[in-house]
């Protein structure tokens, strides 16, 4: 029974893009309380599908390999688009766009042989990305680049977690 909602969650998110990318993107200087409010939003449908897939105890198929395609579209978009907007250096945003790219051959890679589970630090990462993303969408302050830039370091530190890890049986 939560299966179902946990996959209605990460297709929403998926669908959460485009109306966000469009708000964004046609956004003055970056900043968009409506953007944000989405891409709040569908940030939180990450962590909500994720409890509800380990509840169940059963993870899709479906789920595997949308959530993470959900959630490097949303946070990929909003990195590229502030970084156009000229809200975010790319010196900061280009960490997080390697990571994904990475992240996504891994994946890829490794899919039909193991589970790809993130560790916590990997979570915590994405939460400290999310939550600056957003505050840069509807403030003109400098300082959530400084929790951005908290959540690359432990993002760094989350990657060479997981590379140091043995695979996983599936």
């Amino acid at each position: 029974m939560l299966r179902p909602i946990a996959n209605a969650l990460t297709l929403a998110r998926l669908l959460a893009v485009l109306p966000f990318t469009v708000l964004l993107a046609t956004a003055e200087d970056g900043r968009s309380l409506a953007a944000a409010a989405i891409f709040t939003v569908a940030s939180l449908t990450d962590y909500l599908d994720g409890v509800l897939a380990r509840r169940a105890h059963e993870p899709s198929q479906f789920g595997r390999i949308a959530d993470p395609i959900a959630d490097r579209l949303l946070i990929n978009m909003a990195l590229i688009l502030l970084w156009w907007a000229g809200r975010l250096p790319w010196w900061l945003a280009l960490p997080v766009l390697t990571r994904d790219v990475w992240l996504m051959a891994l994946f890829h890679r490794r899919h039909a042989e193991t589970r790809v589970a993130v560790n916590a630090a990997g979570k915590w990462a994405t939460a400290l990305i999310m939550l600056s993303l957003a505050l840069l969408m509807v403030t003109t302050a400098s300082w959530p680049l400084a929790i951005f830039a908290m959540g690359v370091a432990v993002s760094l530190a989350a990657g060479a977690l997981y590379s140091l890890r043995p695979k996983e049986a599936a």
